[in-house]
């Protein structure tokens, strides 16, 4: 089958989800902030979302380490991304960008609704998260954004060793690894530190102080 020019251009055009994503640290909610300034410095309107349960900057705020922030939409596991969309894109023909931070906390259905912004609604969606948990198991979110995003992204951070850090440590007040509890406790570089493979392998399985 011939395949035209112009049909490989328009393909190129189309809306894409992208997924951004590493360890605690790298600057994830930077880069979304900045991102979402240039669309709106160039006159165009954008949606961020931020969940719930992170509260850290004030609910429905997305803030970084270095003082940036702006306002968001919270959601929950519930929520309906597409529909809701959708109604503001009823109201905003100038709606050019859906963000999304701290989207490792995303259900599977979640992420299918941010495809089909980008796929039915023609928007392209910026997602942000983590990888993996504390104890190297990948979130909900993370996972189906890995397996659906059009784009996927690595930002990178480092160990305390200088490597390449893809792993979250959760820490107590001394330091010390904790390698049990809930997968969600919302933290900062108070309770989390990000390590490469081999020292968080270290710490997690074979008993070794490594902080």
């Amino acid at each position: 089958m011939m395949v035209l020019l112009k049909d490989l251009w328009a393909d190129n055009k189309m809306a894409k989800l992208y997924f951004y994503y590493s360890a605690m640290n790298a600057g994830k909610s930077t880069m979304l902030l900045q991102s979402n300034y240039n669309y709106i410095e160039r006159g165009m309107s954008t949606l961020i979302f931020s969940p719930s349960i992170d509260t850290r900057y004030g609910t429905g705020v997305v803030g970084s380490r270095i003082g940036l922030e702006a306002k968001a939409f919270s959601f929950d596991p519930d929520f309906d991304f597409l529909e809701f969309t959708k109604e503001k894109q009823k109201l905003d023909n100038n709606l050019s960008c859906v963000f999304i931070d701290e989207a490792q906390f995303l259900k599977k259905r979640q992420v299918l609704q941010l495809c089909d912004i980008a796929d039915k609604l023609k928007i392209p969606v910026l997602a942000y998260g983590l990888r993996s948990d504390f104890k190297g198991e990948p979130f909900e979110g993370s996972l189906n954004l890995l397996v659906w995003a059009d784009k996927l992204l690595e930002i990178k951070t480092v160990c305390f060793c200088g490597k390449k850090a893809i792993n979250n440590a959760r820490i107590d007040a001394a330091g010390n690894i904790i390698k049990d509890g809930s997968q969600i406790m919302i933290g900062d570089n108070l309770n989390y530190t990000s390590m490469c493979r081999k020292h968080f392998t270290e710490a997690m399985f074979e008993n070794v102080e490594v902080l």
